[in-house]
Parts: structure tokens; sequence; C-alpha cells
């Protein structure tokens, strides 16, 4: 990962970019640099993965121009040739060097042109303004908030905890210019439902996430795989290990004494020839991590926190054994295809409104999650599911195809890699949430941790000190309390917690762990 913050004003920015990039050091470890513009201010912390020598670092500038870039753009070598053609020229190999001579060539449009996932920042000299974007998923992080009337990103919250008193997540898909944010991809929008048969369209669904897997291979740093033994992690795996000539590095966590998805970690590592590592936790690196990771994370959500202490630390492991610096992970698959809770989807509609809002609401969820687990740690993470063709093709596949019919959740992902990636018990078993098959001990601990500090009138009195998003548990309470502890009145960067669609029936829980659905059945086995 890399972090970019821009101060899009006069004033005191200098030391205010400095002083916000202290908190990313270790999200860009190899390099910082802080430009001092005409009009504003630009900070970059550079992790090196594409271009390894110093004509990589940032900002890029062009023409009087000046650009920073937190990303991954995927086919850059062919734009590169074709704006070569055009008679530009390139000091490094670095795949974000191409965005001021896009810019140059297309303006704003360049934006919907991008296979990438990334947050930009650009200062145009000839306009006196700043631009700014982000990917149509949100893989890439980018926040905002006012210093006056000053507009100020960053990649993190904590880069502008000391400058903006509101600070709200920039929204995926969208470019900043001239005070106005604009929508320029809308990934989820359909413009012709797919009535494909069921074969064509598992081809489609192997070919296309096949295609999004290789491609995010490509790295100048070395590369491994976080492996929980579930389908979607498993399937990056199997494919990654295919095209590869060499056994792939896989890394796997789980709790000392009940973790669900070791053996299933192992078994595929063994099937596929990774070279395979397993990190074990107690209880004691769940809740000493506790405060760190709220902070890491920036937020309170339940199942965002609890999935990310497995995460955090296996990623902390392999910062400090390894020397990979990018990890390909399976995040995004189940709001394209649906989680546990989605078997209780009234209709085909209802299922895809659902997939919409989930798919919309990633960038505060999994995404960050994923993004905050790894780059703190110095790695970047890299997520083929969230491959722009990949879900454009599923997101217009006929929802009716979507609906669990097949007495299996995710069939169609499934069915599409059909042969010998996975042993078929692995192919076809039920889904386990993260956060339970670390261990269904680690959540038990998280909420036996909770319960210790709170009495019963004393969470009454302490919950209602907060209107949005209020807390219903000891549990959410703890989190919320931590959370307030380092972003204070910056409850509404998240939406509400992430919990099933109470509006179903068999969805009206108090839990967002899929334990408590009445389906969950053989998944924690």
């Amino acid at each position: 990962m890399c972090t970019i913050m821009g101060y899009c004003g006069k004033g005191s920015g200098m030391q205010k970019v400095s002083e916000g990039l202290i908190s990313t050091v270790s999200r860009g470890p190899d390099d910082e640099r802080i430009t001092d513009l005409k009009d504003g201010v630009l900070g970059f912390q550079r992790l090196s993965i594409m271009g390894l020598t110093p004509d990589g670092m940032q900002p890029f500038a062009l023409d009087g121009n000046y650009a920073v870039c937190n990303g991954e753009i995927y086919g850059f070598r062919k734009m590169r040739e074709e704006l070569s053609a055009r008679g530009y020229s390139f000091r490094s190999g670095s795949d974000c060097e191409i965005i001021l001579p896009l810019y140059k060539e297309y303006g704003t449009d360049m934006f919907a042109m991008l296979d990438a996932e990334f947050a930009c920042i650009i200062y145009d000299h000839e306009a006196h303004s700043f631009i700014a974007a982000r990917d149509p998923i949100g893989i890439r992080p980018l926040y905002y908030g006012y210093d006056g009337d000053t507009i100020v990103f960053a990649s993190e919250a904590k880069n502008l905890v000391k400058v903006c008193k509101k600070i709200m997540p920039f929204p995926p898909g969208h470019f900043y210019k001239d005070g106005k944010f604009t929508c320029y991809c809308d990934i989820t929008a359909v413009d012709e439902v797919i009535h494909d048969d069921i074969d064509t369209v598992c081809k489609n669904i192997h070919d296309k996430l096949v295609a999004g897997i290789e491609k995010r291979l490509d790295a100048d740093a070395k590369v491994g795989f976080l492996l929980s033994g579930g389908l979607d992690s498993s399937l990056v795996c199997a494919v990654a290990q295919k095209k590869s000539s060499v056994p792939i590095r896989t890394f796997a966590i789980g709790m000392n004494t009940d973790a669900i998805d070791l053996k299933y970690a192992k078994q595929v590592a063994d099937y596929i020839g990774s070279d395979h590592t397993e990190v074990i936790i107690t209880k004691d690196d769940v809740i000493a991590a506790l405060d760190e990771v709220i902070h890491l994370l920036g937020t309170y959500d339940i199942t965002t926190i609890r999935a990310s202490m497995g995460m955090y630390l296996l990623c902390k492991a392999i910062h400090r054994q390894t020397d990979i610096r990018v990890l390909l992970t399976g995040e995004i698959s189940d709001e394209l295809f649906g989680y546990k809770y989605t078997d209780f989807a009234p209709s085909a509609e209802a299922f895809q409104q659902e997939s919409v809002k989930r798919v919309h609401e990633l960038h505060m969820y999994d995404v960050l999650r994923a993004d905050r687990c790894i780059s703190v740690n110095s790695l970047e993470a890299r997520v083929p599911f969230g491959d722009l063709d990949f879900v454009r093709y599923v997101m217009a596949v006929d929802p009716e195809m979507k609906l669990n019919k097949y007495n299996k959740g995710k069939y169609l992902l499934r069915r599409a890699f059909e042969g010998d990636y996975l042993p078929h018990d692995i192919l076809y078993r039920e889904k386990a949430a993260f956060s339970d098959a670390v261990g269904h001990s680690m959540v038990d601990y998280l909420k036996e941790y909770a319960t210790s500090l709170y009495s019963d009138e004393g969470f009454e009195s302490a919950r209602k000190k907060y209107d949005h998003a209020q807390p219903f548990t000891k549990e959410s309470l703890l989190y919320r309390e931590i959370f307030e502890k380092y972003y204070p009145g910056n409850s509404e960067m998240v939406v509400d917690f992430w919990m099933p669609n109470k509006n179903w029936e068999g969805c009206n829980v108090n839990d967002p762990s899929a334990r408590v659905l009445s389906n969950y059945g053989e998944s924690g086995k």
C-alpha cells in the first residue's frame, strides 16, 4: 500500500500534512515526500510494489501538474505504450506514472477508463484546482474533511483526525472537482440482465475470475496468499498455483483451542501443493490486540472487528517472518453470490437489492478490514473478486440464478470451478464466517471480556450517549468506546452496524454472526 494526502488550499498545509502522515508510516515505509505547491500541498508515503527504483517515487509531475496515487492499474503497460506513441516519456516502471498523461489527454473522463483499484489526487496548475478520485468499489481507501473552507484528502481517517473535525469516506466510483462529487461509475448498475443458460454463465464466471486472479499476480515484489480454507480464498490460491511454476506461499491462522478452518486450509494447501504456514493465536493475543485493531480500522462495527482480529495477527506474522509484500485475498465474493442470510431472500429482486446495497457499502466493511489489516503491516492487498469486469458480469446475471435454489449457497461459483481445482468436499463445503472460523472461542472470548467490563445498569446508561449506530450489546459498546477514543464524533464514517437484513423472515437477529441463523448447519464443523 501507500499513503496519499492532499491539503487543497493555501495556509499551513505543509505542517498539517507532515503531522497527518506520522500516523501511517507503516502503510508506506519505504519513502516519504511532501510537495509544497502554489495552491496547496501533496504528501506521499511509498510501499514499493511496481517500479521499485527511486524513479517510482511520487508525486509525479508533468507540465506543472502533480499527482499522487495509491493504486494498482492493470494493463498499464499497454496504456503506457499508447501514451508513448503520443509523445509522452516515462522514467519509472510504476503503473501510476500514467495518471498525469491520461489526465492531460482525457481530463476526468480518464477515471472510467481505468481497470484499477486506486485512490488519487491530481493538482491542475492551469485551473489552480485539485481533483480526487476513487475506484468503483472503494478497494483503495480515501477520506476527506474540511479545515475551515479547505478540503483535505487522505488515505486514512487517522491522517485527518488532527486536521478535520468531521471526517467522511470518499464515495467509491466518484471524482471530486470544483467543490462537487461526480459519479463516474456505479459498478452495480445493470444495463441488460444476462439470461444465458447456467453452463454459459458458469463458464464466464470461471474465465473472468481466472483473468482477475492472473492480472493480480503481476508485481515486482513478492506475492503471498491468505488461505482460510473456505471457498473463496481456496479458489484464489488454487487458480494462482495453476499459473505458477513454483509452489505459492499460503498462510492460515487459527485459535489454539478450536480453529475450524486450519484443517481445511491445510487440506487445500496439500492438494494444490503450496508452501503453507500456520499461525496459532491465543485468547491473550486477541484481547491484547483489540485496542490496536480498532484504532487501525477506524470502525466500531462488530463483525468487521471480529474478523480483523485474526487477519491482523496473521499479517503481522507474515510481515515479521517473510519478505512478502503483496497478499491476495478472497473478499467480495459474498456480496456478489450471497451470504448465509441471503438464503432467506424473499425474492430474486430482494436478493439483487441486497447485493447492490452490500457492494455499495463494501468500502466500510470487508474491504476496509482487508486494507487496514494488511497495510498497517507494510503489505499490499489485492482482491481478485473485486475485478471490475468480474463484478459487472456477476451483478448482471439474472438474480433468479443467484438465489439458493440448489440447496447450496454460492452454487454458481462452486459449479464454475468443478474439476481439479479443489477437492470436492472443499468446493462444496458449507460456509463459516471468517471470524468464527478462526475459532468460535475467539468471538466468545471477546463477548466475555466485554461482559466483564459493564454491569447491566452501566451498559444501559453508557449506550444511550450515542444517537447514531447506538450500541445494542456490551460487546458493541466496548468497541464504540474504543473507537470514540481515537475518532471522537466520527461514527458516521460507517453507515451502521453490518447485520443481516432484519426485514426478512429468519434474519431478525441481534448478532451479525451466521452462527445465530437457523441455516448455519454444518458450517462450523
